[in-house]
């Protein structure tokens, strides 16, 4: 809640909590909103307070323990690396839940050279305190912080540089009541190419590369940057994960956007319609991991697809491109579809713009928003864990 009260008092007791958030650790407008309603969002591009080592001639960072301002059940890991040829890098991860850690899971094994290196997440990923579904950890307990493990390897001078990591936690079990929409988002379209995966070899499983061919592409125009216009089998090569056997890796999809110079990339999970308006209303498109079937007014399969929100009709229905279709790309789908189907993912979606753009007001703590020696609250009772 925003106080109008401008008198001395007030902006003094507001002066102090300001003071009273800084001296955390903690982003003052993040912890503010303690309603995070159900998903958090933790972004780091500064690693000075990860614990370096070496091993056989990797680098190894692990983070301190951070505090989260929610119980998750969910964690999704998005990173940009600037990665030379004939590099890796690995990375794991652990949760805390009372009285103890999990152990450390293997989210991926990421290259960019996937013809002499591994890239893959890992099928047996699996333990009695959780699993790993592809891109997902899934603990089954409720934890209230997690560490990382980053290893990282290539030629002498050769190895990567981590630009960014983007931490999406969710509370599975949260279910609030819709927002207010955002009306000032109706009525407008984005200027974002269409375009089909249907003619290409495999199209009919390539929804998520051409989901980000179609990003990239607005992008490209926007910055005056063609090189970032890529085609879709060039994006899906670099993105398909072995163990998985596809391209559909929200984390491999984000990694190959966010490896682009001044390019930002990560996974999220928002609240509903109202926060993807506020994109919108930014000039911004956002990728929706959706269930096809429920998206068209169908029964409920397990039919997880990706499309690319470009805007809203003047009555607030949902205007997407759609590119599991050879023509007509865009289309328009009732809001109530696009609810639901979007909930099928727990309203996961693919976040791509410059770094250092102005991006909407974050209200929830659901992306992006603020700086990165700030974000988190570090446990300082335990040292990092050493390999």
């Amino acid at each position: 809640m925003i106080s109008n009260d401008k008198s001395p008092l007030a902006n003094r007791r507001m002066g102090l909590l300001w003071l009273f958030f800084l001296t955390l650790g903690l982003p003052a407008f993040a912890s503010a909103a303690t309603d995070h309603r159900g998903a958090q969002f933790i972004g780091l591009d500064s690693f000075s307070r990860f614990y370096r080592t070496t091993t056989n001639g990797a680098e190894i960072l692990i983070s301190p323990e951070i505090a989260s301002s929610i119980t998750w059940q969910e964690l999704v890991l998005s990173w940009n690396v600037d990665a030379p040829s004939n590099s890796w890098i690995q990375f794991e991860v652990r949760g805390f839940f009372k009285p103890r850690a999990t152990r450390y899971f293997t989210l991926a094994k990421w290259s960019p050279t996937r013809e002499r290196l591994p890239r893959t997440s890992l099928k047996d990923e699996q333990d009695e305190d959780g699993r790993v579904d592809t891109d997902t950890l899934i603990c089954k307990y409720p934890c209230d912080r997690f560490q990382l493990r980053i290893t990282m390897g290539g030629d002498p001078g050769r190895k990567p540089k981590l630009k960014f990591l983007g931490v999406t936690l969710k509370d599975a079990s949260f279910a609030g009541l819709p927002l207010r929409p955002n009306r000032l988002a109706w009525g407008k379209v984005l200027p974002v190419l269409e375009r089909s995966q249907m003619p290409y070899p495999n199209g009919n499983v390539l929804c998520s590369p051409t989901t980000v061919s179609m990003m990239m592409d607005f992008w490209a125009h926007k910055l005056n940057r063609p090189e970032l216009a890529r085609d879709v089998p060039e994006i899906a090569a670099a993105v398909y994960d072995t163990a998985w056997r596809g391209t559909g890796n929200w984390a491999f999809n984000m990694a190959w956007a966010g490896s682009h110079p001044g390019m930002r990339a990560y996974v999220t999970r928002m609240s509903d319609l109202s926060e993807l308006e506020d994109w919108i209303q930014q000039g911004m498109p956002v990728g929706l991991s959706v269930c096809y079937d429920l998206l068209r007014g169908r029964p409920s399969r397990a039919t997880g697809h990706l499309v690319v929100c470009v805007g809203f009709t003047e009555t607030g229905d949902v205007i997407i491109n759609d590119p599991g279709t050879r023509r007509n790309v865009q289309k328009v789908f009732k809001r109530k579809n696009v609810e639901r189907a979007w909930a099928y993912s727990k309203n996961a979606a693919y976040i791509i713009h410059p770094v250092g753009a102005e991006v909407p007001r974050d209200r929830f703590g659901h992306w992006q928003s603020w700086t990165s020696h700030l974000e988190y609250e570090v446990h300082d009772g335990l040292r990092p864990e050493k390999r």
